[in-house]
C-alpha cells in the first residue's frame, strides 16, 4: 500500500542527503505532500538516502513557500468552518481509522524505517514503529473517558449567586515539527493528541527522513476519514517551509522535536505573535551508578543504552558517574560490554546497532571524540569511522571532566563519557551540572536510596534500577533548555487545549 519506488533519468544526485532537482514530469516521486485533503506532488523533490549503505532509498517533494502557506490555509479552514474542534464522536471514530490503518500497513512503514533511518529491525519492533502506534489508541481511548467541562458550582457576589464552570476547547491550529531520529514516534506523540483535542494540522517531517513521515500521509488521505485540511503533511530540504510555520498568524501552537539551539529560534520566531509554543529537546542525561550496584548488571545496562539506535536518542544516559575508586574496574567492564554490541545491517535481526543518519553528523561526532581526548579524556575504546554506509564504532571515554564539551553537549552518537564522583551529593551536583533536564538514572541495591537521589535531579523523567518510563500515558519532555511542556500523557492532550471560564447569574 505504502510506495517506496522511485526513479528517474537526469536526477542530479549528490552525496550527504543533498537537494536533486527533478522534473515531476518525467520522475516517479516516491511520496506525496497532503495539503487538503489531497495527495501531490511538487516539480522539485529531494533525495533520501540510507545511512546504512550511502545509497538512495527515494525521492520525496520538496514544499517551498507556496505549498506551506496551502497546508496552513487548509488547516485554518478546517478549523474555522467544520465541526472537527467539536465533535468529539467523530474525532474518536477518525482515530480508531487511522490506529487501525497503522496496524495494517505496519511491516511496510517498519522496512521504510530500517531503509531510510538506519534504524535497526529489533528497534522498529519497539519505539521506532510498533510501540508509537500505540499512542493512537491510548488518545482515542482517552477521549472516551474524557470530560471536556469542569463544575465550579455557586459563589456569591453582590448578594447574587453565580455559577461557574470551566470548558477545555481545541487550541487552534497547529504546526508540528519532527526531528529525523524517531520520525514515527516523534510524529505520533503530536499528531494523535492534537487531533484528540480537536485541533488541525500541518506536520512537517525532516529532511533527513522524509518518505516515513510522507508515507502517515498516504495512510491518512487513502483509510481515514479525516476531514479534508484536518491534516496535512509536508516535506522540504528548505528552511524557509518551517519557519513561516513558526511565524504564520494563522498557527495558533508550534510543538517542535529536535535540538536545543533550533529550538531556541523558534521559540523567539514564535514570540512575536506569542504563540504557544512547546519544544521536546536536547539531553544530556547521567546514569548513576552507586558503589553497591552490581557493575557487570551497570555496565551492561550503560553499553547497550548508548549504543541504541547508535546514541541518536535524546534522552540516552550520554553520561556515566562511578564511584571514584571503581573507575577503572567499572570502565573495563563496560569497555567488554561495548566491544560485543553487535553492529552493520540494520536489516538482519541478530545486529543491535545502525548506522548514524549521515556523514555530516558521523564528522560532527568523530571531531568531538578527537577534541574530548585532547581536553584530557582516555579513549577507551571506539573512535573509529567504519565504512560502507555512516557507521561509528561504540565509543568509550573515560577520565572526563564534567566541565569539558564532551560532558557538556549533546554528541547524538554512540559516544559514552564515564565521570567519577566523590559521594550522594557529588553524584547529584555532577549529573545537575548541565543546561539540560530530559532524563537520568540510578543503578543501586537501595531502591529507596535510589528514588531519593532521583528526586534531587532536575529532569522531566528518571529511571530507578533500569526502570521503564516511556510510555503513551506518560508524560515526556524536560526541564531547563531541555523543553517546554510535556509530549503523551493526559498531560500531552491539554497541551493542545485552551481554558474557557464561565459564570451565570443565577436568577431562580
Amino acid at each position: 500500500m505504502i510506495s517506496t519506488r522511485c526513479g528517474g533519468d537526469g536526477m542530479s544526485v549528490q552525496e550527504n542527503g543533498a537537494t536533486a532537482v527533478a522534473d515531476a514530469a518525467t520522475t516517479e516521486v516516491a511520496k506525496r505532500l497532503l495539503i487538503d485533503g489531497k495527495l501531490t506532488t511538487t516539480e522539485r523533490t529531494f533525495a533520501s538516502y540510507n545511512p546504512a549503505t550511502g545509497e538512495l532509498v527515494g525521492y520525496a517533494p520538496d514544499a517551498g513557500v507556496e505549498e506551506a502557506e496551502a497546508a496552513i490555509r487548509a488547516a485554518r479552514r478546517a478549523f474555522d468552518t467544520t465541526t472537527w474542534s467539536t465533535n468529539v464522536e467523530f474525532r474518536i471514530k477518525c482515530l480508531d481509522q487511522l490506529y487501525k490503518a497503522l496496524r495494517d500497513n505496519v511491516e511496510e512503514l517498519r522496512e521504510l524505517t530500517i531503509a531510510e533511518v538506519g534504524a535497526p529491525r529489533i528497534l522498529t519492533h519497539g519505539n521506532q514503529v510498533d510501540a508509537p502506534l500505540e499512542i493512537v489508541k491510548y488518545y482515542a481511548d482517552l477521549l472516551r473517558n474524557t470530560e471536556f467541562t469542569e463544575d465550579l458550582g455557586d459563589v456569591e457576589f453582590r448578594g447574587q449567586p453565580h455559577h461557574r464552570w470551566v470548558e477545555k476547547e481545541a487550541a487552534g491550529v497547529v504546526a508540528a515539527i519532527v526531528a529525523y531520529n524517531y520520525p514515527t514516534q516523534l510524529a505520533m506523540a503530536k499528531l494523535p493528541a492534537a487531533l484528540a483535542a480537536g485541533c488541525t494540522v500541518v506536520l512537517k517531517g525532516a529532511p533527513d527522513t522524509p518518505l516515513v513521515t510522507q508515507a502517515l500521509a498516504e495512510i491518512i488521505a487513502e483509510h481515514t476519514d479525516i476531514p479534508a485540511g484536518v491534516v496535512n503533511i509536508i516535506s522540504s530540504s528548505q528552511v524557509a517551509p518551517g519557519e513561516l510555520m513558526t511565524t504564520h498568524p494563522d498557527i495558533d501552537v508550534v510543538t517542535f522535536t529536535g535540538s536545543t539551539p533550533v529550538g531556541k529560534k523558534i521559540m523567539a520566531a514564535a514570540a512575536d505573535s506569542l504563540k504557544k509554543v512547546f519544544l521536546e529537546l536536547g539531553g544530556k542525561s547521567a546514569l548513576i551508578v552507586l558503589e553497591d550496584a552490581d557493575f557487570a548488571t551497570a555496565a551492561q545496562f550503560a553499553a547497550f543504552s548508548i549504543c541504541s539506535h547508535a546514541g541518536q536518542g535524546c534522552a540516552l544516559t550520554t553520561r556515566l558517574l562511578v564511584p571514584r575508586d571503581k573507575h577503572d574496574e567499572i570502565v573495563a567492564q563496560v569497555a567488554g560490554m561495548m566491544q560485543h554490541v553487535p553492529y552493520g545491517d540494520p536489516s538482519n535481526p541478530k545486529i543491535y546497532m545502525g548506522p548514524v543518519i549521515s556523514e555530516k553528523q558521523r564528522e560532527k561526532i568523530h571531531g568531538m571524540v578527537e577534541r574530548a581526548v585532547a581536553d584530557g579524556a582516555t579513549l577507551v575504546t571506539g573512535g573509529e569511522k567504519v565504512d560502507p554506509g555512516w557507521f561509528y564504532k561504540p565509543t568509550l571515554l573515560a577520565n572526563v571532566d564534567p566541565d569539558s564539551e564532551i560532558a557538556q553537549e549533546e554528541v547524538f552518537g554512540p559516544v559514552l563519557a564515564v565521570i567519577p564522583f566523590d559521594d550522594d551529593d557529588d553524584a547529584v551536583r555532577i549529573a545537575n551540572n548541565s543546561k539540560y533536564g530530559l532524563s537520568g538514572g540510578v543503578l543501586t541495591a537501595d531502591e529507596e536510596r535510589g528514588i531519593a537521589i532521583g528526586r534531587r535531579i532536575r529532569t522531566g523523567t528518571f529511571s530507578v534500577n533500569g526502570g521503564n518510563y516511556f510510555s503513551p500515558d506518560v508524560p515526556f519532555g524536560g526541564y531547563k533548555q531541555s523543553g517546554i511542556g510535556r509530549e503523551m500523557g493526559r498531560a500531552g492532550l491539554e497541551e493542545f487545549q485552551q481554558l474557557k471560564a464561565f459564570s451565570k447569574a443565577v436568577t431562580s
